[in-house]
């Protein structure tokens, strides 16, 4: 049974990868064009070095490349977190909770990391902090999920307790209390030069952005379309042979 809902989480999530980079290449890679633009005009602009790709190979193979290489990790990332979640966070059917737990682990993964160190285009970064910049990324994203994971253990502790309505009420006041917590005592980088183009950044951000909600969405509908079907007539076969 795991082999087939993790071959569905792969699927799911190449899906999921083509819309991702359909949007991201009709919507991101301009603002990236406008935002490279900026670095080689501007006086102060970095100096990478010799590319070994051409923006066309960057901006179509590179990017659709990597957006597909990572929305099928997350396919299967996401399918393994189903596979340990499915029979154990009540009485919740397939889809639903196909769809909320998309929901939740775009919320760890991506918002809770983006709130504090949101994506930047070319020109915003400095070189030499690109190590620090990325260990903190990291760790945001790792405790955020730890921090997820702990909710949701706290709310089925609290289900017998106090009701599944307030059980998850308190589970999610948990979440939001911790990771506000995280995300104040995490140091804050502001490296974006005085003089670019708010309306390039702000672009930037609200397309990145844009792009993961496409990703887990498909993800969602898509695995949520194909599990309910597996799961549905494993329990009509499990009926007939009972």
């Amino acid at each position: 049974m795991e082999k087939h809902i993790i071959a569905r989480g792969l699927l799911a999530g190449a899906v999921g990868g083509v819309a991702a980079f359909v949007f991201a290449r009709t919507f991101v890679e301009p603002v990236i064009a406008e935002a490279i633009a900026f670095e080689e005009t501007h006086a102060g602009g970095h100096d990478h070095g010799i590319e070994l790709f051409s923006r066309g190979v960057q901006a179509n193979i590179g990017m659709g490349f990597g957006v597909l290489a990572f929305s099928v990790a997350m396919g299967a990332l996401f399918a393994v977190a189903y596979c340990v979640a499915y029979g154990r966070v009540g009485n919740v059917s397939p889809r639903v909770l196909a769809v909320l737990l998309a929901g939740g682990m775009f919320v760890s993964l991506y918002v809770i990391p983006f709130l504090k160190y949101p994506a930047s285009p070319p020109a915003l970064s400095l070189d030499e902090t690109i190590r620090q910049r990325t260990l903190l990324y990291v760790l945001t994203v790792v405790v955020s999920v730890a921090l997820f994971a702990a909710a949701i253990w706290l709310g089925r502790t609290l289900v017998t307790r106090l009701g599944a309505w307030s059980a998850s009420l308190v589970a999610v006041a948990a979440y939001v209390a911790a990771v506000t917590v995280l995300l104040l005592a995490l140091p804050t980088i502001n490296e974006t030069p005085t003089d670019f183009p708010a309306d390039v950044l702000y672009e930037f951000r609200l397309y990145s952005l844009g792009t993961q909600v496409v990703l887990w969405a498909v993800i969602a509908v898509v695995f949520a379309s194909t599990v309910g079907r597996l799961l549905g007539e494993t329990s009509r076969r499990e009926h007939i042979a009972a």
